[in-house]
């Protein structure tokens, strides 16, 4: 009989599970729910909640599609049995219990920015150089700040308020009734501590709450929970599966892509776009550009940190230039090829796709898209297709310099084969621009948390052997003559206007 691995990747989209055999690594299944976005519920402006009873509606129908689908896929199996569960989830992310494990309001998620002032107030307060060297962020708008707004917003669900969880904490917890919570959990959290290597109970006492608020810590990889006979018949699963790897979506997509190891790039490339680096070292962006946080191998003795730089118009801008400015009824492909006649640097046109909120990298200025250098006798609309693409690398460029300026050198970057990595000129201005080879891989974050479960559950003895059948589908090389990307990038940086 084979042995499987279950994933499960918590959105604020969707929830989306994958059944992973052991001996292939191949993923057997996969759903996910619900079809259409989730809801986010936005009672004012710049507010962003979800309701965390429908994470678990969505991962059981997500689980009872996966299961469905081994049924009519195996020849001899009526049920995969499953050895280990591995969680990935939606990041920064604030659910209250009270003390019998019930929750006492919506999940404030990531999105929201109703917190921004209370992050910033502790920043103030109590100083850069005390938040940046033990947090290695400022307190910002993350989970700690979140909980800050409750309690002055809702002081009578912050008196009962027994735990507080990250998204994957909940989950964890529905799955195996274990309260519990994870280092990198906190620190994306603002609530864990480097330099004492502990809860940061100084940001707690500024903002006057509890350090029992705080679930017991487990390792990334560990046992952290048995399921438990009730969940197990919701899910059509057996009782006592153990749940044995937690993480935050971009940490398991670069766990997802085998990016482990300081100077290991993982990229993303959707709506927004992110750079995920490895770090071997506790350090920080003193004008905090980017985010770091702790990776799923982080430890004490070995530090392993997650460099994060998020770009908010990347794909978005593309699909705006489809919607807006290419003949109609033209697909990606189709654009891209005729984008690809016009050479590198676009005759001129240089397009800063910052239209879509306020950017972290900018100095969190929104400065919106704006376009330059168009000659009305001499560009097209494929001009404008193929600058979009190349202000959108060049925005990772500049991101990915703050990166090298924290010392960690950007080599090679893995990337799922999907999203904006499917366009030539996209992956090679990308490769030209920065000097990396790109790898392109298949897989995604459920089937990563997957393969996760199966370190943590010492099914794999290392990542090594966990990710030796993952499937490299393409490998970009810079140009020989780069300096036409490097010329038409030192145009658009010079007039970047920050």
């Amino acid at each position: 009989m084979s042995t499987y691995l279950l994933g499960y990747d918590v959105g604020s989209s969707s929830v989306k599970a994958s059944l992973v055999e052991v001996e292939s690594g191949e993923c057997v299944a996969s759903a996910f729910y619900p079809k259409h976005e989730n809801t986010i519920i936005s009672i004012k402006p710049g507010w962003a909640e979800q309701d965390p009873v429908s994470w678990w509606e969505s991962l059981k129908l997500s689980t009872a599609e996966v299961l469905e689908k081994f049924r009519h896929g195996s020849s001899s199996e009526s049920k995969p049995n499953v050895a280990a569960i591995g969680i990935s989830y939606q990041m920064h992310g604030l659910v209250c219990l009270d003390k019998d494990g019930n929750l006492l309001r919506n999940s404030i998620i990531w999105c929201d920015s109703r917190a921004v002032p209370y992050g910033e107030a502790a920043f103030r307060g109590i100083g850069a150089e005390k938040c940046l060297g033990h947090l290695l962020n400022s307190p910002g708008n993350f989970t700690a700040s979140k909980l800050a707004w409750v309690k002055e917003n809702e002081p009578e669900v912050f008196e009962n308020t027994d735990k507080i969880m990250l998204p994957g904490d909940y989950i964890a917890y529905l799955l195996t009734g274990e309260k519990c919570t994870t280092i990198g959990g906190l620190s994306e959290g603002m609530l864990w501590d480097f330099k004492e290597n502990r809860p940061a109970s100084f940001l707690m006492d500024w903002f006057g709450f509890d350090e029992k608020v705080i679930p017991r810590i487990v390792p990334a990889f560990s046992d952290q929970g048995r399921l438990s006979s009730m969940a197990a018949s919701e899910l059509g699963l057996e009782p006592g599966i153990p749940v044995t790897y937690r993480a935050g979506d971009q940490p398991n997509n670069a766990l997802s892509l085998n990016v482990f190891d300081p100077g290991e790039i993982a990229a993303t490339a959707g709506t927004s776009g992110v750079v995920y680096g490895v770090s071997g070292k506790v350090d920080y962006d003193p004008l905090s550009r980017v985010n770091t946080f702790a990776h799923v191998n982080h430890e004490e003795s070995a530090p392993r940190l997650g460099i994060l730089l998020c770009i908010n118009g990347t794909g978005i801008m593309n699909a705006w230039i489809r919607r807006n400015v290419v003949p109609r009824g033209m697909m990606y492909d189709e654009m891209n090829e005729e984008a690809a006649s016009v050479p590198v640097g676009c005759e001129g046109v240089s397009v800063y796709p910052f239209g879509n909120g306020a950017e972290r990298m900018l100095g969190n200025k929104d400065m919106g898209c704006r376009i330059e250098g168009i000659n009305f006798n001499v560009h097209t609309w494929k001009h404008l297709a193929r600058a979009a693409q190349e202000g959108i690398v060049f925005s990772f460029k500049y991101g990915t310099d703050i990166m090298e300026q924290m010392g960690m050198k950007v080599g090679v970057i893995h990337a799922g084969f999907t999203n904006m990595f499917l366009s030539p000129i996209f992956r090679d201005t990308l490769a030209s621009v920065t000097g990396a080879t790109i790898e392109l891989y298949e897989t995604d974050g459920s089937a990563g948390a997957a393969k996760g479960a199966g370190i943590g559950a010492g099914i794999y003895k290392d990542a090594r052997e966990a990710f030796s059948t993952l499937k490299r589908l393409a490998v970009v090389e810079p140009a020989p003559d780069p300096v036409p990307y490097q010329e038409a990038y030192s145009r658009w940086k010079n007039n970047l206007l920050i």
